[in-house]
């Protein structure tokens, strides 16, 4: 569980289209065996301390004559941003994908004092 220190809490979302490989021939599309595709998020704003980050698939187009196999997650976060992971493998054809995410974690305020 991750408690919060901060009296003030920030959450920022996003949705992200991570590729239309069928457009253009791209790996996921063609490709047989691990692939992997990497996209960096950028927050709007830095959290004060490293958030939770979640991901979800909101939209996705998989050839039906194959298995449907993916995976994806947050890795790579910090306070100003992350980095979404989306996996294939075998011989899943996946056409395009869109991802959904939310970032939950403490905030500064006008009022916080930096001590040094």
């Amino acid at each position: 569980m991750q408690k919060l220190s901060a009296h003030r809490v920030g959450i920022a979302q996003g949705s992200l289209v991570l590729f239309s490989d069928y457009q253009d021939g791209g790996a996921m599309w063609t490709g047989e065996g691990p692939r992997e595709l990497r996209r960096i998020v950028t927050f709007d704003e830095p959290f004060r301390e490293l958030p939770s980050v979640m991901v979800s698939l909101s939209m996705w187009d998989i050839d039906q004559k194959h298995n449907p196999r993916v995976d994806i997650s947050a890795d790579m976060v910090t306070v100003e941003g992350f980095v979404i992971v989306f996996r294939t493998w075998g011989d899943t054809r996946v056409a395009r994908v869109r991802a959904d995410w939310m970032a939950i974690g403490g905030v500064a305020h006008e009022d916080d004092w930096d001590v040094y």
